[in-house]
């Protein structure tokens, strides 16, 4: 099967750019402000409003965006494709993904495919060799055209382009109504406390979670793979983020299912994976090989499937 990331124009950037080469970047205002806003309320408000209910209804859509939304649906079934479910599952999983509010299925699968193609490179979205922060949440604050250029996004994105109902989602307009939905959901069975727990609190956690996948796991930890970037394995992360944090073998092999390697490696979204296989609603599971660690990436023709 075709690697995904073939698409993907390798001669607009390679491992070994000058990464001395960045132009200045204007700040993102209204991205800032929002921020600032969403981490005031999160920090703040649970002081004043706060119950059982609340708590626990705020973990639930933790899960429900940042692992069904986010890890499942738009980073490996949409961006990399390493298994196919039913069209109606995964337009659901890609709501919840809208729900995480951390950009369209055509931004976020647009952005992710840049930064395997480019990985820490200045082309990379997120490049991490700029540093802790810039990776972590400094390059969403500032105007990146050369990623953000709607004919660059559609040429790394074309599969989610064809998709008449992802192409709906990726509408701001429709992000926002999503989110005031669900803000207003909270709101009205809920309470006040409802609301800043489901959507504020749960937002500012499900946003450091995935950005962490982009910061630490390009800063700390072990890698199983030698590969030509800062990716690395991380423990916590892995835990936080559903499995992301085994970032090392993810980036030595992007387009498998699992992001484990070893046993103790416990990858949460590989195991819904494995259930939704179980139920007969995912098929074509793109596996690793066999020989796992410490061993340069695998060609794709290396790459075996689980019917």
């Amino acid at each position: 099967m075709q690697n995904v990331l073939e698409q993907h124009h390798p001669e607009e950037g390679t491992a070994s750019a000058n990464s001395t080469l960045r132009p200045k970047l204007a700040k993102d205002w209204f991205i800032i402000t929002w921020f600032i806003v969403l981490h005031a309320v999160a920090l703040i408000a649970p002081w004043y409003a706060t119950s059982p209910g609340a708590v626990v209804t705020a973990v639930i859509l933790y899960w429900v965006t940042g692992c069904l939304g986010i890890t499942l649906g738009y980073h490996r079934l949409l961006s990399h494709r390493t298994f196919k479910v039913p069209t109606w599952l995964e337009r659901v999983l890609a709501t919840f993904g809208v729900l995480a509010l951390q950009r369209s299925p055509l931004e976020w699968v647009g952005h992710h495919r840049m930064h395997h193609a480019f990985s820490d490179t200045p082309k990379d979205p997120h490049d991490a060799s700029r540093g802790f922060w810039w990776s972590h949440i400094g390059w969403m604050c500032h105007e990146q055209p050369t990623i953000s250029d709607p004919v660059k996004l559609r040429r790394f994105a074309r599969d989610i382009v064809a998709d008449p109902y992802l192409n709906w989602l990726s509408s701001h307009v429709v992000q926002v109504m999503l989110q005031t939905v669900l803000g207003v959901a909270l709101l009205v069975f809920g309470g006040v406390d409802y609301l800043i727990w489901g959507l504020f609190v749960r937002l500012c956690v499900v946003y450091h979670t995935t950005w962490f996948v982009n910061s630490a796991t390009h800063k700390w930890g072990y890698k199983n793979y030698q590969v030509d970037d800062l990716s690395s394995n991380v423990w916590w992360v892995g835990l936080l983020a559903f499995g992301e944090g085994w970032h090392n073998n993810h980036h030595a092999q992007p387009d498998v299912a699992p992001a484990q390697r070893h046993w103790w490696e416990f990858d949460l979204t590989w195991q819904i994976i494995k259930f939704l296989k179980f139920v007969g609603l995912a098929k074509n599971i793109k596996m690793p090989p066999s020989r796992l660690v410490f061993e340069a990436p695998q060609p794709s023709s290396g790459i075996v499937k689980a019917d």
